[in-house]
């Protein structure tokens, strides 16, 4: 079996193959369609295993030589950095270190979701791309309007209907006026590209059950449900739910040396990011909800502050969503009448139409006696885990023996 390690960059990569202990340089290939099909079909046999490393283009690359390759392995980046730092670095060298970490065994490897995944998780980095822009230029107008000691808008919405009125009525120079103009026209242009990225996620979660699935739990809708379930992609990689946990990058960092204490400190941020921060997101949204996460949320909150107890709420989050997908359950304290609502969101933004004439589920959150008993139902949970976790005592710390005189 020939190893074949490829260094890629944007415009070309360098190759190595490692056959019998032995190395040889097989040359830069242009980073083309044409000119890797060329290579793999003059160089490549179907017993060689091909190594890249994660880069923008890896999954480009491994799809036009999978069909001529036993096997492409996408390794991770960060930790083939650590196992092979050294202080003289070619791309032939980096080439080489692939090929041999991957005869030996140690070679990080990068798990290749299938196409369908791959293709949602563009679309919500699309999607996230285009809110930040929207930010950014709303940023600006305020910065504007701030420059001219001109007060905060009273409006929840800046851009939006009520928001522009204000906006017009306010005294500003003709060049900031037309600055504001410019910045309202981009956000217009953002905002029709986002109800379209929006409508083709929504139909995306209509036909997957594990999105549908994890709607059910509180703050938790279309956008971040299809976000965590493009970032899982196959929930039986992982192990045990500490394994999503670190994926997401919500554990926390541990530092020990000997025979000292080990200390706990902030999480890794390692892994998927995008993921990690919706999980955030919709924590924050979990301490507005009754129920028992948003009992966890306040009585972490108490004793921690807000934005440690959304990060914990977060990865508590992530160990539920492993249980519920290992084990194909809903959340056992949804509320059905909100879920419905959710769905019947994703319906309108996947473009179906409406009918005004019937009533369907969705229907009964509009209804106060059905909301405030589903509401009750929750709330009576979040009172039995108050409850539960005041009676919880803390562990008292172990006494240091006293030293010993020499």
């Amino acid at each position: 079996m020939r190893i074949i390690g490829m260094d890629i960059h944007r415009v070309a990569a360098e190759v190595v193959s490692l056959l019998d202990g032995q190395l040889h340089r097989m040359g830069r290939i242009p980073m083309a369609r044409d000119s890797l099909e060329a290579f793999a079909r003059k160089e490549l046999t179907h017993d060689d295993h091909v190594i890249v490393e994660a880069t923008g283009n890896a999954a480009a690359v491994a799809e036009v030589l999978a069909s001529h390759v036993d096997r492409v392995v996408i390794a991770n980046p960060k930790q083939v950095r650590m196992i092979a730092h050294a202080k003289i670095k070619t791309d032939a060298i980096d080439a080489a270190v692939l090929a041999k970490l991957y005869s030996t065994g140690f070679l990080p490897e990068v798990w290749v979701p299938d196409e369908r995944t791959l293709a949602l998780r563009r679309q919500v980095a699309r999607r996230t791309q285009l809110v930040r822009q929207r930010v950014r230029l709303k940023n600006l107008i305020q910065s504007i309007l701030h420059s001219h000691l001109i007060p905060p808008c009273p409006h929840g919405n800046l851009v939006g209907i009520s928001g522009r009125k204000w906006i017009a009525a306010q005294i500003v120079p003709a060049d900031e006026r037309a600055a504001i103009e410019r910045h309202l026209a981009q956000i217009d242009l953002i905002e029709s590209s986002l109800k379209v990225i929006e409508g083709e996620i929504a139909h995306e979660a209509m036909a997957d059950p594990i999105i549908r699935r994890l709607m059910t739990l509180p703050g938790v809708d279309m956008v971040v449900a299809s976000g965590v379930a493009a970032a899982i992609g196959d929930i039986r990689r992982f192990a045990d739910p500490t394994k999503l946990a670190s994926y997401l990058g919500l554990n926390p960092s541990v530092h020990q040396s000997g025979e000292g204490p080990a200390y706990h400190g902030r999480i890794t941020k390692q892994g998927r990011g995008q993921a990690r921060g919706m999980l955030v997101e919709a924590a924050w949204a979990v301490a507005r909800s009754p129920g028992p996460l948003g009992a966890f949320f306040q009585r972490i909150a108490s004793r921690r502050g807000k934005h440690i107890a959304a990060v914990a709420t977060a990865r508590k989050l992530a160990m539920i969503i492993w249980h519920m997908l290992t084990k194909g359950t809903d959340y056992i304290w949804m509320r059905p009448a909100l879920l419905a609502r959710k769905f019947r969101s994703i319906e309108l933004r996947a473009g179906l139409p409406t009918s005004h004439t019937k009533r369907g589920s969705a229907y009964d959150y509009n209804i106060p006696e059905k909301r405030a008993e589903e509401r009750g139902r929750v709330e009576a949970a979040e009172q039995e885990y108050t409850y539960f976790a005041s009676r919880w005592r803390a562990k008292p710390r172990a006494k240091k023996a006293p030293l010993q005189p020499t």
